[in-house]
């Protein structure tokens, strides 16, 4: 009987037959958390079905501007002076992340800083899934204190070398990843995988050389969609109220990660009549998460306040169909 179970266990039928043919374990470094800020290194392990190690990669970007953070990444100006540009390393990128599952912790951040870069180059990243090990390890119940990597990687015993040094962030991810992911194998657990969609507009605007202490001068340039969002033309009606219907003019704002890329769902609400907040106050209508449960400032705000709070499958009924404004 246990030798029985031993093979069952080893035959290939015994995995989840739904779950991907390999992973691209990412962790990105970056000059800051706007859209406007770049990728400066990369790390990529690449990972079979199971988790198991296939290789691994690392390059530094220089981004053409201030490093931002240095006591953070470590990485200076000097540093980045000689490294290639994105466009150099896109293909090299790409034959690591083709057919694959990107992980990442926090991933939608990673997937996002991602995606723009390729939209500069006038490429699209080939990714089509994401998997984020924060709402992975949620799914699996994990006893964390808290969702940071460190904490994830002392649960698994994973030693971490170089804290915020792309390759080994990636190194301890895809170590922590695997023992989870055959955690959710054997408890057939349903993956939280979320669709990607790359960008495919976008335009840069050139800026003057400036001079930043410590950094010397530097070229910096904007990201933003082709499409910019205009001005909600309708006036705040309050707060939403459950069981009712969204009315136009209300502010709604969005937290973590969504399986419909953040920028379309804004989009969605936009068209619809509604005002996109990008940070949530007293006035803020409605905030949209998939985790009410998370420690994010929107979300701390919106219990403060007593912000009504809808998940992402919520709000999409509810732009089904939007009151018109009462104007005048």
């Amino acid at each position: 009987m246990l030798e029985d179970r031993m093979r069952a266990a080893s035959s290939p039928t015994a995995w989840p037959a739904a779950y991907p043919k390999g992973y691209a374990v990412v962790d990105v470094e970056t000059t800051g958390l706007a859209r406007d800020d770049r990728i400066i290194s990369a790390g990529v392990y690449r990972l079979d079905a199971r988790g198991e190690v296939e290789d691994h990669w690392y390059t530094l970007v220089n981004p053409e501007r201030d490093p931002g953070p240095v006591w953070i990444h470590g990485l200076t100006s000097d540093v980045l002076e000689g490294a290639p540009l994105f466009p150099e390393i896109a293909e090299e990128f790409s034959a690591r992340l083709d057919g694959r599952v990107l992980v990442a912790h926090n991933a939608v951040f990673d997937w996002q800083m991602i995606a723009r870069e390729y939209a500069r180059a006038e490429r699209e990243a080939p990714v089509r899934q994401r998997l984020c090990t924060i709402a992975l390890s949620k799914e699996l119940g994990l006893p964390l204190p808290n969702h940071k990597l460190e904490t994830l990687a002392a649960h698994f015993g994973v030693v971490q070398q170089r804290a915020h040094h792309a390759l080994d962030d990636a190194r301890v991810l895809a170590e922590t990843f695997r023992p989870s992911l055959r955690a959710a194998a054997a408890g057939g657990v349903r993956l939280p995988l979320h669709e990607c969609r790359p960008l495919t507009e976008w335009t840069d605007r050139a800026v003057p050389r400036q001079q930043t202490a410590g950094y010397g001068s530097y070229r910096q340039t904007s990201w933003r969609p082709a499409r910019k969002r205009p001005a909600c033309p309708h006036p705040n009606p309050g707060r939403y109220e459950e069981g009712k219907r969204l009315k136009q003019g209300m502010r709604v704002a969005f937290s973590g990660d969504t399986s419909i890329e953040r920028d379309l769902l804004e989009d969605r609400a936009t068209e619809a009549g509604l005002h996109v907040a990008t940070s949530l106050s007293r006035l803020t209508s409605l905030l949209v998460t998939n985790d009410p449960d998370s420690g994010t400032s929107k979300v701390v705000k919106a219990r403060q306040f007593g912000t009504p709070v809808v998940d992402e499958a919520a709000f999409g009924q509810l732009l089904g169909d939007v009151e018109p404004a009462s104007e005048g």
